[in-house]
């Protein structure tokens, strides 16, 4: 497999967004604690009163994945256009954050500890979460115990959850490409219609795992499916 390719860091995205979403986004650093040290992080605004929280969890550390992979950044963008703070972070031994490789563990031990960061820091507000790949395991793995208001898994390689999974509750969105290569459509996709509660599944025709050229179709189902919400 190869992911490096996934993995260049997002120029800019703004040509690539719907005009209804259309906002200035910033980026500011932060520094999370973590269960084994500090984690290294970025919060994107387009707004100084977000009515909502993203945390966005990124690709496999042990192939470049990092807080800055282009569509974890486009995940973040789209939620920050809607009114969100949105959390890129990066897992233990990431770029600036200590630790180590955690064997999948320890990763959703961080993003767990992101979350309750996040609802420390903008208190009463609604979190969603999000990731692709690793993270979108990642995310869905901790879902059903951090109870967000909204999930998107992007490419979820399903093997990857623990035993002990736990459906999520809440309502989610499975974004996935009909020709990726490297986590194949059609078993996750069986795999979440026979779950009691299924999510919304969105197949994007022709698209692979890493979403070259296909950001702008990301960003319009993440903002079709939790738009409404959130700009209410």
């Amino acid at each position: 497999m190869r992911f490096a390719a996934a993995e260049a860091t997002v120029r800019s995205e703004r040509s690539l967004e719907p005009a209804a979403v259309m906002r200035a986004v910033t980026s500011q650093p932060a520094v999370i604690q973590g269960p084994v040290g500090p984690l290294e992080a970025a919060i994107d605004l387009a707004t100084d009163t977000p009515v909502a929280v993203a945390v966005i969890c990124h690709p496999h550390p042990l192939h470049q994945g990092t807080m800055q992979n282009k569509v974890a950044t486009t995940l973040s963008r789209a939620f920050a256009h809607l009114g969100a703070a949105s959390v890129r972070f990066n897992f233990r031994g990431v770029g600036a954050s200590a630790g180590s490789y955690g064997d999948g563990v320890g990763e959703r031990d961080d993003a767990r500890a992101v979350v309750d960061w996040s609802r420390e820091r903008w208190p009463g507000a609604p979190v969603y979460l999000g990731g692709f790949s690793f993270g979108a395991a990642t995310a869905l793995a901790i879902a059903a115990r951090a109870e967000p208001q909204g999930l998107v898994t992007v490419a979820p390689p399903v093997a990857r959850l623990p035993q002990d999974f736990s459906p999520p509750r809440c309502r989610w969105l499975l974004v996935h490409g009909g020709a990726d290569e490297v986590v194949p459509m059609e078993p996750v996709v069986a795999w979440a219609k026979a779950l009691e509660r299924p999510p919304e599944i969105q197949v994007l025709e022709g698209v692979g795992h890493y979403f070259h050229g296909q950001l702008r179709a990301l960003t319009e189902a993440v903002t079709a499916f939790f738009g409404p919400e959130l700009r209410a």
